[in-house]
């Protein structure tokens, strides 16, 4: 996995692919000239560069995912924490509730998290 920043297009286009894996890339060109508006070259020089970037592989046509999207959505999360807040939750946690109040169903579910985890 080199680079997992992925931007904005690379994003909604891994998306379709989680969504709709294992996909022939045949199919998968169809569905992001449906949905993106893409010409099949298009889809394929993403593909390329996404499955360069270790997140997806396409074996004999048929597309599926190295990363599953609960894991790289992780991943990033816990890059965001680190680069922003110096690897600080709590500090995360105070600007991101600084602006917004939680609901109780939120706060429920966060203690719910926590006790889980000093489980």
């Amino acid at each position: 996995m080199k680079d997992l920043q992925l931007g904005v297009i690379e994003t909604k286009f891994a998306e379709i692919i989680w969504e709709n894996e294992p996909v022939s890339s045949t199919q998968l060109v169809k569905i992001a000239e449906k949905q993106l508006e893409w010409k099949k070259s298009t889809t394929y020089t993403v593909l390329k560069r996404l499955c360069e970037k270790g997140l997806f592989e396409n074996n004999q046509g048929v597309v599926q995912s190295k990363i599953k999207k609960t894991e790289f959505y992780s991943l990033q999360s816990e890059r965001f924490v680190d680069e922003t807040f110096k690897g600080s939750l709590p500090a995360f946690f105070a600007a991101f509730t600084g602006r917004r109040k939680l609901t109780k169903t939120e706060i429920d579910e966060l203690k719910r998290m926590v006790n889980e985890y000093e489980e």
